[in-house]
């Protein structure tokens, strides 16, 4: 292993998921601690790795033990390369020994059935994809990607509606069509009085993607997370944001991913150019914002902010969505590179009226956008 080509928070999680299922308790900041050490020393000697894990997760003389075993076996398959590349999950045993006497000098066809208790360690490229750059994965992690967003539920905060529904206690509304019809099966005695109270749907979600050159690394990811919106549930809006702005509802609407992503390819003829944010946000103001599709509605902009157009247009473009908007969320898959700082001028111009300013750099970041949606 290479430490340029393995990252240490990674193979750090996986190690500690093959501790835990040993049964050795390991806090996160002690993973924290043991990805710190690798990224320091690197993985590239098995002494180094095996006493930076020795030093950090294990808290209790007894589990030294435990330690040393499953160090063995994830080594094994760190060296042969394959704990990176599991697609489904994996299981490792491990024996323990009762005591360390020697063989008996009975062949393995020979020998009794052991009672000796076994091990199971399960770990599961899954969790390590998770937390994997959107930019580093590959076409088979993109499918895969595909089939965790598509479990993502994405329910934004209910509003009321004008719709009355039947209340489980006393309100102000009287409903008299269900109090007559009980008094009826009650011999004309209005035993039981029923009420109204007004209804709540779903508030509409608005999908703006950044598909310019600069976002191509996480827009091949991120049209995927959008796809799984449009075709999860309803009243969801989508649009690619380049030189132009596309409408790509319908093109999403498929259930197959894979033919929802090309019929939006071929919709969407800026793919990969320029970026003009202002121009594609007040285009959308004009033809379907604040003509109903954003007012009341959740509206999430997926880009990194780099702007080729007027600073001042995306900011007043911006600020037009807001007075509409519910909600005005900004993912910005670049927020989580250590120091980061919103210096763009597109970025610096429209992040006075973003409401939330969230990471879209991984499938968990992804998951936690899904927690800020729901959000009242």
């Amino acid at each position: 292993m290479s430490a340029n080509t393995r990252d240490a928070g990674e193979i750090a999680v996986a190690f500690t998921r093959v501790l835990r299922g040993a049964g050795v308790r390991v806090p996160t900041s002690s993973t924290i601690a043991f990805g710190e050490a690798l990224a320091e020393l690197g993985v590239d000697h098995r002494d180094h790795t095996y006493w930076a894990g020795r030093a950090t997760l294990v808290r209790r003389p007894e589990d030294i033990e435990l330690y040393d075993r499953a160090f063995a076996v994830f080594w094994e398959h760190a060296a042969a390369n394959t704990i990176f590349e599991l697609t489904e999950e994996e299981e490792i045993q491990l024996v323990v020994d009762s005591d360390d006497e020697d063989d008996d000098g009975d062949t393995p066809d020979e020998a009794d059935p052991s009672d000796e208790p076994t091990i199971e360690l399960r770990f599961s490229a899954t969790e390590i994809l998770r937390r994997k750059d959107f930019a580093d994965y590959s076409p088979t992690e993109l499918e895969q990607a595909q089939q965790l967003m598509s479990r993502l539920r994405l329910a934004g905060s209910p509003r009321r509606s004008l719709r009355l529904t039947s209340a489980d206690s006393r309100t102000a509304r009287p409903d008299l069509r269900r109090t007559v019809r009980a008094a009826m099966r009650a011999h004309g005695e209005p035993m039981r009085r029923h009420y109204l109270q007004p209804s709540t749907r779903p508030r509409r979600l608005v999908l703006l993607l950044d598909v310019s050159g600069s976002m191509e690394p996480y827009a091949r990811a991120l049209i995927r997370f959008v796809h799984a919106a449009v075709a999860g549930r309803q009243k969801v809006e989508a649009f690619a944001l380049g030189t132009r702005l596309t409408r790509i509802t319908r093109e999403l609407a498929s259930r197959d991913p894979d033919e929802a992503v090309s019929r939006a390819a071929v919709a969407v003829a800026d793919y990969g150019g320029g970026t003009r944010l202002g121009d594609g946000l007040r285009i959308f103001n004009d033809e379907w914002g604040q003509r109903g599709m954003a007012r009341g509605a959740i509206v999430v902009v997926l880009s990194d902010g780099w702007d080729r157009g007027d600073p001042e247009v995306l900011a007043e473009q911006m600020q037009r969505l807001q007075r509409v908007a519910y909600k005005l969320i900004w993912v910005n898959p670049l927020k989580v590179t250590p120091g980061y700082a919103p210096l763009a001028r597109g970025m610096a111009a429209a992040l006075p009226f973003v409401d939330e300013f969230v990471e879209g750099h991984s499938i968990d970041a992804i998951e936690h956008l899904a927690d800020v949606i729901a959000t009242p």
